[in-house]
């Protein structure tokens, strides 16, 4: 019977990978990959030799019905992100739906997402959170934003470092100027950073100081 695998990859650091997750990488037949560049540098390291194939947001509906006949002619298939686990804030939801909807049986393998250590470290309540992913860039953005504005539990937000002045400033907008925030960036990497603080107070720090990396955004609940 064939089975698709999500393996979740280290987010920055490669002790993050589990022993099972690099058993099921050296056991498999094929692997999808967001990125193969990124994939061949990771399993290179691990000195695994296997076939991987793209399957990312440019190709993902383009390549479904493909996919899905590889996946059937395969015993065991791997999927994996960029970094973290698979179909978080990526592609990947869609081929486990429609490999669901052909009967091919799913088994997701526990791993690292930037938004668990980003929540847990901001010192905001964690038991109930939101998580929004990436904010759309222009329409509706402004209406998840009011929405935010309002929520009662932490909301954990994805933001490109180009971006984070500007979602900063969205968040003193929309929420004022005291709504503490907690950026989390470049996490488990050698510049892991928590800045903690009020929105115009850390909008201020990377005014000053530009960032770079991958960011994640925690938002205190209104009160």
């Amino acid at each position: 019977m064939s089975k698709l695998y999500l393996v979740p990859t280290p987010i920055g650091n490669l002790e993050d990978i589990t022993l099972r997750s690099i058993r099921i990488l050296q056991e498999t037949e094929m692997i999808f990959a967001e990125d193969t560049r990124v994939t061949k540098r990771l399993l290179n390291k691990l000195e695994i030799q296997k076939p991987v194939a793209p399957f990312h947001s440019h190709n993902e509906h383009k390549t479904l019905a493909r996919a899905i006949d590889t996946i059937k002619s395969n015993t065991s298939t791997v999927l994996v992100s960029d970094a973290g686990t698979p179909a978080i804030s990526d592609p990947g939801f869609l081929l486990v739906r429609e490999c669901i909807a052909n009967d091919i049986e799913i088994e997701c393998l526990p791993g690292p997402a930037a938004l668990i250590p980003a929540i847990v470290a901001s010192g905001f309540p964690c038991d109930r959170f939101v998580f929004e992913g990436f904010l759309p860039h222009k329409k509706g953005r402004q209406t998840r934003l009011k929405a935010i504005a309002e929520e009662k539990r932490t909301t954990v937000l994805y933001e490109s470092p180009h971006r984070l002045v500007k979602c900063l400033g969205q968040i003193e907008e929309f929420m004022g100027a005291d709504r503490k925030v907690c950026v989390a960036r470049e996490l488990t990497k050698i510049y892991e950073e928590y800045r903690r603080g009020t929105a115009s107070e850390v909008k201020a720090h990377y005014e000053a100081h530009p960032p770079k990396g991958e960011i994640v955004i925690v938002i205190e609940g209104v009160s």
